[in-house]
């Protein structure tokens, strides 16, 4: 806790009353390199603030000893290995004190698994909007809110047309005008085609084929026309109420089966050689969290969003109770092929900036930081595809501590170890 305080000999540290440690000499170095100039201290700098230095030994207003800083940790630990990171010394004691724990990068069987985040969508392909090609006027709401479940075939809404009536009345009329050239034997097919032309129409203006025939049977143009919804699902859209006017081309409701849902997730350029169409996907959401949903890729958008370096990838999942609603997020669990690789703890690794970096054993209390390459991860392991070699140890418990060491004597090194 004090390396300030030292002693010929075993004993306890009159300050926090702690064992001293025992600092032995690496053999493979002489004396005079360590106790000559090269060991010399250049200065002290605060334990809590490392831009804090002093000439001379201190405390802060903690009553915590600075920590000196040697002329050799700043020219020779400070070597770069990664930008604004370096090498650094940590003892047996210290390590044992922050916790620091290592394991080795093994090869083995990459699962080929990786994460990301998804979101529920509707399938666009399951989207039906009822329209309108004639004029007329909503008599009647068989649907009232959106939301409301709808089987197909179930009545909408009725229209009231008086085009839709003229045209009914005009194709009772072509009947009856085929009938009579027919009973006098002339021109029989002028009678079919005027006939034909009618019913035309009527196709035309989605009037179905039953309401044609009670036509035929009565005789008697309906007031209004009801339309249904095309399949089942439930209403995603109501645009009128009862008396409203609609024109040709309006879309007085829309349906959405969401039998089948879309997830879109998101994929980083760098995982997109290992995707591809019909890849198992398990989708996962905080409200039923021991419910996964299975399904595949059935999409990979052509596009990359410029800001975030990803891709949409679609889906395709069934959802025969609706259990899973549009605008859900959850977790995505991509499953490729097995392979052959390296790997180590996902813990290992720190995201510093756009590059992954791990911290290496190299021994003798050093480590070094290392920028990896990374493959898939399945668990708690992740791929390893390049920056490491089969056998090496990397940080794999406080490493972050390890990190904040290693700007700092980044930094010193880069001050050329002066005093402020």
């Amino acid at each position: 806790m004090h390396p300030t305080i030292t002693s010929d000999h075993p004993g306890d540290c009159p300050i926090c009353g702690m064992k001293l440690v025992e600092v032995k000499q690496d053999a493979s170095v002489p004396e005079a390199a360590t106790t000559g100039a090269e060991h010399r201290i250049l200065f002290y700098r605060s334990p809590m603030d490392p831009t804090v230095t002093s000439p001379a030994p201190r405390q802060d207003e903690m009553g915590m000893d600075y920590v000196p800083v040697y002329a050799d940790e700043v020219a020779g630990g400070g070597t770069e290995s990664v930008p604004g990171l370096a090498t650094v010394t940590i003892d047996p004691a210290r390590q044992q004190l922050i916790g620091l724990r290592t394991a080795p990068v093994t090869r083995g069987d990459v699962a080929g698994s990786w994460q990301t985040i998804g979101r529920v969508q509707v399938d666009q392909t399951r989207v039906r909007k009822t329209n309108v090609k004639v004029e007329g006027y909503i008599e009647r709401l068989f649907v009232d809110f959106v939301g409301m479940p709808v089987h197909q075939g179930q009545p909408l809404f009725s229209l009231y047309s008086p085009s839709l009536v003229a045209a009914e009345n005009e194709y009772l009329l072509a009947r009856r005008t085929k009938d009579a050239l027919a009973a006098r034997g002339a021109a029989a097919d002028n009678g079919e085609a005027l006939l034909a032309a009618a019913r035309r129409k009527l196709e035309y203006w989605d009037v179905p084929t039953a309401e044609v025939e009670r036509l035929e049977q009565t005789g008697q143009p309906a007031k209004s026309l009801t339309f249904v919804s095309p399949i089942a699902g439930v209403v995603t859209a109501k645009n009128v109420v009862e008396g409203a006017r609609v024109n040709p081309g309006d879309t007085p409701f829309e349906i959405t089966d969401l039998g089948v849902v879309w997830v879109m997730a998101d994929a980083y350029e760098s995982d997109l050689p290992r995707l591809q169409v019909g890849m198992p996907a398990t989708f996962t959401v905080r409200a039923y969290p021991d419910r996964p949903f299975t399904g595949e890729i059935a999409f990979i958008d052509p596009l990359l969003d410029a800001r975030t370096r990803t891709t949409k990838v679609h889906l395709h999942l069934r959802n025969p109770d609706g259990i899973l609603k549009p605008e859900m997020f959850g977790d995505v669990v991509l499953t490729g092929t097995s392979r052959e690789g390296l790997q180590i703890p996902a813990d290992a690794v720190i995201r510093s900036g756009e590059t992954d970096v791990v911290f290496v054993a190299l021994g003798d209390g050093k480590f070094a930081p290392r920028v990896v390459q990374l493959g898939a991860r399945s668990g708690d392991q992740v791929e390893v595809t390049g920056g490491l070699d089969e056998g090496q140890d990397v940080v794999v418990r406080a490493n972050f501590l390890v990190d904040s060491e290693s700007q700092l004597r980044s930094s010193l090194a880069a001050i050329g170890g002066k005093s402020p």
